[in-house]
């Protein structure tokens, strides 16, 4: 069946036709769920576990569970992705997480968030992910590429098993997947035990099988194609970036699974947002003060760019796929976020 698809359709259709599949999924499981790695860094900044950490812990532990049991059981290899396959930057990864997680902080969103709240409405989120999308293209690109691949070159790894931590470290696979499916059955505690309803629960739990959908399917239309086929899943910045500029560029929209991905994303949280009836403009106030988020969509484009993703691009889908440098540049994110948003309460 897979072959008679490839033939009657092509291959940059069907990529396109699975990052929007992907895209509804994620975005419908996401606006609902709340998941945003920036409100579980402000919880723990102010020194309370709450139920934003909980949803972020299950929608990472079940990407991580979904991708590693599949690579064990033979249905998936991430060994020729991006983020394990190609040189990766360590020095990149710590840099542009810095950066990324002071960003988010400053914009009160990810570039996931982002792309989500847009979809209700949000102005704010609007301006600041297109300053976000125009930054990463110009660190791509333009007048900041220059920088970025200084600071890219900086401390290098090749790609394969130097950027593999089950290499790195010589776990077998199966007992990754015993690890974190024992931490994922405590992250599900964790949120039961912060009173989080049973459908935020559960749309946390999609919001990473949708992840695991993205790696799974693009890695089945890769093993029956004569064709080059990247194996990918969810990411924001580069995605975002590919269909501003073929908006912008091009008569006709390039077919991949990016831009089949952000317009899928925001399509699907609209959706629920229409449904549960919080569609509705939002603007920048005096409390939100325009600046405030442009330079965190500035830092979080350029960021996103150097550290080789977004929040979700590099903690949840590389972190899943067990790339160093994505736990590296998640980590980061992490200690950026958490100490600019400790910063920002001190000088309140």
């Amino acid at each position: 069946m897979t072959d008679a698809m490839i033939d009657h359709f092509g291959e940059d259709t069907l990529l396109m036709v699975i990052g929007l599949v992907t895209g509804l999924i994620f975005g419908a499981s996401a606006y609902h769920s709340r998941f945003c790695l920036r409100a579980a860094t402000a919880e723990v900044a102010a020194g309370v576990a709450g139920p934003k950490l909980a949803i972020w812990l299950i929608a990472f532990l079940t990407a991580l569970v979904a991708v590693q049991s599949s690579i064990q059981l033979g249905w998936l290899d991430v060994g020729n992705s991006r983020q394990i396959g190609s040189v990766g930057s360590l020095s990149g990864a710590v840099v542009g997480g810095v950066m990324f997680g002071v960003g988010m902080i400053l914009a009160r969103g990810c570039a996931s968030r982002l792309l989500v709240l847009s979809a209700s409405g949000n102005l704010r989120a609007i301006i600041t992910g297109l300053v976000l999308t125009l930054t990463a293209q110009a660190a791509l690109r333009g007048v900041l590429s220059p920088a970025r691949e200084a600071l890219f070159s900086a401390v290098t790894i090749p790609g394969g098993d130097a950027r593999d931590l089950s290499a790195i470290f010589a776990v077998p696979r199966e007992g990754i997947v015993v690890a974190a499916l024992l931490s994922w059955i405590l992250a599900i505690s964790f949120g039961l035990r912060k009173n989080l309803r049973a459908s935020e629960l559960l749309a946390a739990i999609v919001v990473g099988l949708a992840v695991w959908l993205g790696w799974w399917l693009t890695y089945v239309l890769a093993q029956n194609s004569f064709e080059l086929v990247a194996v990918q899943s969810v990411t924001f910045t580069g995605p975002s970036t590919d269909t501003l500029m073929a908006l912008i560029n091009t008569p006709e929209v390039l077919r991949n699974f990016g831009t089949g991905l952000v317009p899928g994303v925001f399509v699907g949280a609209m959706c629920v947002a229409l449904a549960k009836g919080e569609a509705r403009i939002q603007r920048f106030e005096s409390d939100t003060p325009m600046e405030r988020y442009l330079l965190g969509g500035m830092l979080m484009g350029f960021g996103a760019m150097l550290a080789g993703g977004c929040a979700v691009g590099a903690g949840v889908t590389g972190g899943a796929a067990l790339s160093l440098t994505a736990w590296v540049a998640i980590f980061a994110m992490w200690v950026g976020a958490v100490g600019s948003q400790w910063l920002i309460r001190v000088m309140a």
